[in-house]
């Protein structure tokens, strides 16, 4: 058979315009591919939930790839162990308490585990803004993410959603947004994101769990964003915590919808 270049285009252009059209109206809109977001996604998508995922970069994974200090293993504590064994990664004992896995696997398989379930994930692309109605997080606005690295004046398109999750990490980067633009005060003791401490690996992992949860009506925070919503420590390359967040909110959502 002789490969048509057209035909190869077409179907591409077809394929993603039907995927990106079905995308613009679901259950959840988790924002951000880490092991957090996937692992939430990957719940709810399981439970029969129509969910999305939208992620900045080309790649998902979030910091799990590089491990610690780019040693490509990962630490999680006994509690996380069993999600690692759901998804089929294997793990191994470093000594009581403390299971190594490879993160290149770990981060490998949770994606793929997650789109086999039904998330779909969307890389390149970015969130610059949310929809709010009635003081209620209910969508997003988007663009690609090479039209927000070259500063080009380009318009978004928006997407539906009945509630949103901000797995961004660090960044915090929805809870921002929501934060400066729509008025909306925060479940937060300041009403505002309070920005993460410095690392404390045995709180860190254990206030993240407590810390992903509702924001403001229809946001919830997921992983280490969740931290740096509520002034918790960072905690470093062990990934338990933010296992466990992605399940911790997908239990949380599957109660609501």
């Amino acid at each position: 058979m002789q490969l048509d270049e057209i035909k190869i285009s077409k179907a591409i252009i077809e394929s993603f315009n039907k995927k990106l059209i079905d995308a613009l109206d679901v259950d959840v809109a988790i924002v951000g591919a880490g092991p957090a977001g996937m692992v939430c996604g990957y719940y709810l998508a399981k439970a029969n939930k129509k969910v999305v995922l939208f992620e900045r970069k080309l790649s998902v994974g979030g910091g799990m790839w590089g491990g610690g200090i780019m040693f490509n293993e990962i630490v999680v504590q006994a509690a996380a162990k069993r999600i690692l064994d759901d998804f089929g990664v294997k793990s191994r004992l470093y000594e009581k308490g403390y299971y190594l896995a490879d993160s290149i696997e770990s981060v490998s398989v949770i994606c793929s585990k997650a789109v086999q379930a039904g998330l779909r994930i969307f890389n390149l692309i970015s969130v610059e803004d949310v929809m709010v109605r009635s003081k209620k997080v209910t969508g997003l606005v988007l663009n690609w993410t090479a039209v927000e690295m070259a500063n080009l004046h380009v318009d978004p398109i928006t997407m539906r959603a009945k509630f949103v999750v901000d797995a961004t990490g660090h960044p915090a980067e929805v809870a921002r947004i929501v934060e400066r633009k729509s008025g909306i005060r925060l479940e937060t003791k300041t009403g505002k994101t309070m920005g993460e401490e410095s690392m404390w690996a045995e709180v860190g992992e254990d206030t993240i769990v407590k810390n992903s949860k509702e924001i403001c009506p229809g946001l919830y925070a997921c992983g280490m964003c969740a931290n740096a919503v509520f002034g918790g420590p960072r905690m470093g390359p062990v990934f338990g915590g933010m296992l466990l967040a992605g399940e911790h909110v997908a239990k949380d959502l599957l109660k609501v919808l």
